[in-house]
């Protein structure tokens, strides 16, 4: 201590400057916003009256197509045209693990550190406030980084039906993302999913609000921890996304209007993003493209003043998704100029406008003619500042590089990203216990599918350290003990990254299909002979295993009208079909594989294969996750987070319809193929000894129903049993059944365990025709089963009394608990 005290004085006495010290061990002359042991409030307030106008503007805006000036062609930092960049400060620089376009591979983790780091002591050293700057990335499914950890896509994170393993998934993101500077995440999609044309929805959680808000909840605690008003030095900034609507667009085109109503809104899109605000304490949130009502939401002031923050209390920062404050003129056509964009925006309550500042300079002058009181600025700035202050950034503005190399996409991570990946799978069919296959009876496997030597991670996603392939996979499991044949069979897409396949990185094709624009399907003279070959295959093989699905050009984001990625079949791609069929037609035992972004119609191959896995997109580790669970090392729980129509005419499909909704389709039946909760296991399992703590209750009131889950067959296994419940009669329609509790439960074979959930009363309201948040009395019918379909133990209980408002004390999400009987 004597030592760093002298050094101390030394730099001081060597400064000429003589310093004295605060009441609070702060240096008296220091400004109040850069001592730590004020207030966040009373910093901010200080720092806001020390900026010009400029300055502020300056802080609600990010850079990312201009940050490639700041840098080198190698990713270097270079301070040449940072004056005239961040002279004046900025909020956000986006996505700096990103190379300076069209450079690839992006940076590695050392070099983002370099970059980071450098802008920051740029901005801290060379701007009049040394305010640093918050840095966003992507994380959808693992930080959309260089070598980071590449978990399963978001849909096949829903299949788990597992909040804390979600949760640790997250927060190893957000280390990952920090340890290399990063300190917002872009992260988690709460978009309630309900039309499978819709490009994006491989980035949903699926097309239940409950679940989303369950699994919503877990995401943002992963990112930001558990403690209320702080995020550690290893967590980032969660934001919420998107709101509101965006999941439902119409025609399944991304960006069209939601078609929704306010109480459809409140009770279905706006459910999970309250949630996570409330019980997760989201520091962000970003606004939809979408217009609902003829409302675009970046000029939605009732969606974002007055419901996220009045109603809910939301206190942190509302962003722009990329470009869309330009899109209220460009889109929208509400204004025909930007500078109005920007005051819609500001005004409606977007804080800071992304990528970069394209309107948001333009506020400037609007304060300077009187057309924008300063306060809506300043008020905007306080939230910002608010942030930085929040992840030490001011105390702590750099990253140390030390090991974080080592550290991104380490082992411990790989583990993680392959048990995400094995509790994800969703077996669909397993006729004759077909599954799991005994490697001990058999000689020879082919494998057989236009993606088996390649892994398709889906959107938002970099190049991990590694990644394993089915084909890899299946020939490290077997180790040389069976003949394992391959063939491709036929080809999905062809495009300028494929002819140059040999210099591109396998695991990189991914990414690559993902971001080229134009999309050309294989023709059947690219793909001549492809099916008879493997066909040869399948004849000569015991058994064979046929994945098809989607690829990353196939089902993607479209994000513009030269990039689209919604569809309106939900068939196979190409010449698929015709190869499930040539190779069933062999007469050889068929397990098909799905590897795909959406719901895919396959109401054939459901009728006349005898065992169908639904995989999704599952990751880096998706060889080995899928090598287990075909030979039985790992029993599948997964279950489906969405409804899987028979065809793109039975849409919507989604479980939780009404009464009126599902009369019938001439020649064709109404129900789903697959529905809303729906997963096979290698064992089975028996629900009985259902009980319901009361037999009425009243708002406010928590009724526990409890049940006994027995493993009656021979195999440990996971089943997620779920809660569902009706309000047979109210004064509006409601749902046939709506999701209220679930539980994803290891038990031992011949073994049992007790089930309790603890439902609040006050989870059954409902918006009235007044929008109030009411409990009605009345009868509500209780629910357990295996999927929403598959009711295994049925009761009731009584909601007595008076209708009560109840919107000030709602309940979101039932606790439920585990015990041995």
């Amino acid at each position: 201590m004597k030592t760093v005290r002298a050094t101390f004085n030394q730099l001081v006495l060597m400064a000429g400057v003589c310093l004295s010290l605060s009441a609070s061990g702060a240096p008296a002359d220091q400004p109040l916003y850069k001592d730590k042991t004020q207030s966040i409030d009373a910093r901010v307030n200080d720092l806001i009256k020390r900026m010009t106008l400029e300055e502020k503007v300056a802080q609600l805006q990010a850079v990312w197509i201009k940050r490639q000036e700041l840098e080198t062609e190698s990713g270097v930092f270079t301070p040449t045209k940072a004056k005239d960049i961040l002279g004046l400060g900025i909020g956000q620089i986006a996505r700096p693990s990103e190379n300076k376009a069209p450079v690839s591979p992006n940076k590695t983790p050392e070099q983002t550190v370099v970059f980071v780091n450098a802008a920051q002591r740029w901005l801290i050293e060379n701007t009049r406030l040394g305010i640093p700057a918050i840095f966003h990335e992507e994380a959808l499914h693992g930080h959309a980084g260089r070598d980071a950890t590449s978990f399963p896509q978001a849909i096949a994170l829903a299949s788990t039906w597992d909040p804390q393993l979600v949760e640790d998934i997250y927060r190893i993101s957000a280390q990952e993302m920090r340890r290399r500077g990063g300190t917002q995440a872009l992260t988690p999609i709460l978009d309630v999913a309900r039309d499978p044309r819709w490009g994006r929805i491989e980035e949903t959680m699926g097309e239940d609000p409950y679940l989303v808000a369950a699994l919503g909840v877990a995401s943002v605690k992963g990112f930001q921890g558990n403690e209320p008003g702080r995020i550690g030095d290893d967590r980032v900034i969660a934001t919420l996304k998107h709101l509101a609507g965006h999941g439902e667009p119409v025609g399944g085109l991304n960006t069209a209007p939601a078609p929704v109503g306010e109480r459809l809104l409140r009770e279905i899109f706006l459910f999970p993003f309250e949630a996570a605000v409330k019980l997760g304490g989201a520091r962000s949130v970003m606004a939809s493209y979408n217009e609902i009502d003829g409302v675009p939401s970046h000029a939605n002031g009732k969606l974002l003043n007055d419901i996220l923050r009045g109603e809910w209390g939301f206190k942190g920062t509302l962003v722009s998704d990329y470009f869309a404050i330009k899109e209220l003129v460009s889109r929208h056509q509400l204004s025909d100029n930007l500078a109005d964009a920007a005051m819609l925006a500001l005004n409606a309550g977007v804080d800071v406008e992304m990528p970069d500042g394209e309107t948001f300079p333009l506020l400037v002058q609007l304060v300077k003619d009187g057309k924008l009181d300063e306060a809506v600025i300043n008020q905007a700035v306080a939230r910002v500042l608010h942030e930085k202050f929040l992840l030490g950034l001011f105390e702590t503005p750099y990253t140390d590089p030390a090991g974080v190399e080592a550290f991104i996409g380490n082992d411990q991570h790989r583990q993680v990203a392959q048990l995400a990946a094995e509790k994800a799978v969703v077996l669909l069919k397993n006729d004759n216990n077909l599954l799991p296959l005994n490697i001990n009876k058999l000689k020879s496997i082919a494998l057989i599918g236009p993606h088996i030597d390649e892994v398709l991670l889906g959107g938002y996603s970099d190049v991990p350290k590694q990644t394993v392939s089915i084909l890899q996979g299946l020939e490290e499991y077997l180790d040389g003990r069976i003949t394992l044949r391959h063939a491709q069979g036929t080809l999905l897409t062809r495009n300028t990254w494929q002819a140059g396949a040999d210099s591109i990185a396998a695991n990189s094709f991914s990414k690559e299909r993902w971001h080229t624009d134009e999309v050309v399907l294989a023709t059947p003279e690219d793909t001549k002979g492809m099916i008879k070959k493997a066909v040869a295959a399948a004849r000569k093989s015991d058994v064979a295993i046929v994945v098809v699905g989607d690829n990353e050009a196939t089902s993607r984001e479209a994000w513009a009208e030269t990039h689209l990625g919604d569809r309106t079949s939900l068939d196979l791609v190409g010449e698929q079909q015709a190869l499930v069929d040539a190779v069933l037609a062999t007469g050889k035992p068929t397990v098909v594989l799905l590897i795909n972004g959406r719901p895919l119609s396959i109401s054939k191959i459901a009728q006349q294969a005898p065992a169908i896995i639904e995989g999704w997109y599952l990751g880096q580790e998706t060889g080995h996750a899928i090598a287990r669970v075909l030979f039985g090392d790992v029993n599948p729980g997964g279950k489906l987070p969405v409804s899987i129509p028979r065809s793109v005419g039975h849409i919507p499909a989604y479980y939780n319809h009404k009464p009126s909704a599902k009369r019938g389709y001439a020649f064709t039946e109404t129900s789903a193929l697959y529905p809303f909760g729906h997963g096979l296991s290698y064992t089975q399992f028996t629900y009985s000894n259902f009980q319901v703590s009361k037999t009425s209750a009243k708002a406010g009131d928590v009724v526990d129903i409890r049940m006994t889950l027995t493993n009656s067959g021979s195999r440990d296994g996971d089943e997620v049993v779920q809660l569902y419940i009706r309000d047979p009669i109210a004064s509006l329609t409601r749902p046939v059944k709506e999701l209220k509790g679930f539980q994803r439960v290891h038990v031992k074979a011949k073994e049992s365990v007790t089930l309790t959930f603890s439902l609040a009363v006050n989870q059954l309201g409902f918006y009235d025709q007044e929008m109030r948040y009411i409990v009605e009395p009345g009868k509500i019918e209780l629910m357990l089963g295996s999927s929403s379909t598959d009711i295994r133990l049925n009761g009731e209980f009584t909601i007595a009394g008076k209708t009560v408002d109840v919107s000030d004390n709602k309940a979101y999400l039932s606790a439920s608990t585990v015990s041995v009987p």
